[in-house]
């Protein structure tokens, strides 16, 4: 008996949840005669947390990625309530995907690289027939070697990620925390970050992917389908 697939994410409740209604209470409805800066602030970021919240029960179990990002949109409302110079806003949206950038680097010495969690796992690959495919060629430090080659393109779609916030943040953050244009400047920044930030770093991944794979499809001699894990 097999173990039953996870569930895919509903991609247009994320960008719902996470950007588009946070977006428009920002830039919307954050006004004097409507919820107000501060009041909007911390209506407009419930939604991110409600989503995270969700994720958890969904699965059943805490999910890093979600946890993360709940834990940076505190950061930010708290941040915003509290009316600190926008320029730490920045900081702390560079900090994160530089932290991760970093580490990944550095578990490159451990025994469970990073790259591993985000690439060459079981929910994307069939990880035990590749394993079992290198050995019998002989090509596990081959295989090794290409690990290291796209750790270091992952850690560089991160540190792509770290200098497009804090540039995005200290373009857009101009004006003093507990305004109506701070709140309109805030939510114009998370309009932007899938466009200006996930994407570019997105691509870089997916490009750390396709290495990945063109060098499991020659040290292995597996066909594509072999290699994918089958959701079906």
């Amino acid at each position: 008996m097999t173990e039953d697939a996870p569930k895919r994410e509903n991609l247009l409740l994320n960008l719902l949840f996470n950007i588009v209604i946070p977006t428009l209470i920002l830039t919307k409805f954050s006004g004097e005669t409507q919820l107000g800066p501060k009041l909007g602030i911390v209506v407009a970021l419930s939604f991110p947390i409600f989503y995270g919240a969700k994720d958890y029960f969904r699965l059943h179990k805490v999910n890093f990625f979600s946890a993360l990002g709940v834990f940076s949109v505190l950061m930010t409302g708290g941040m915003s309530l509290l009316e600190i110079d926008p320029k730490y806003i920045a900081i702390k949206e560079a900090a994160i995907p530089a932290m991760f950038g970093i580490a990944t680097l550095i578990s490159l010495k451990t025994k469970y690289p990073l790259v591993r969690v985000f690439l060459f796992n079981d929910m994307v690959m069939e990880t035990e027939k590749i394993h079992t495919a290198l050995e019998q060629r002989g090509a596990e430090q081959a295989f090794d070697r290409a690990l290291l080659v796209a750790s270091g393109m992952l850690a560089g779609s991160f540190f792509l990620s770290s200098v497009l916030n804090y540039i995005l943040a200290r373009v857009i953050l101009v004006s003093q925390p507990g305004t109506e244009t701070f709140n309109a400047e805030l939510g114009k920044m998370t309009a932007l970050s899938f466009p200006v930030i996930a994407l570019p770093a997105m691509l870089v991944m997916m490009a750390a992917l396709f290495y990945l794979f063109r060098q499991i499809k020659l040290l292995t001699q597996l066909d594509l389908e072999d290699i994918l894990r089958n959701t079906d």
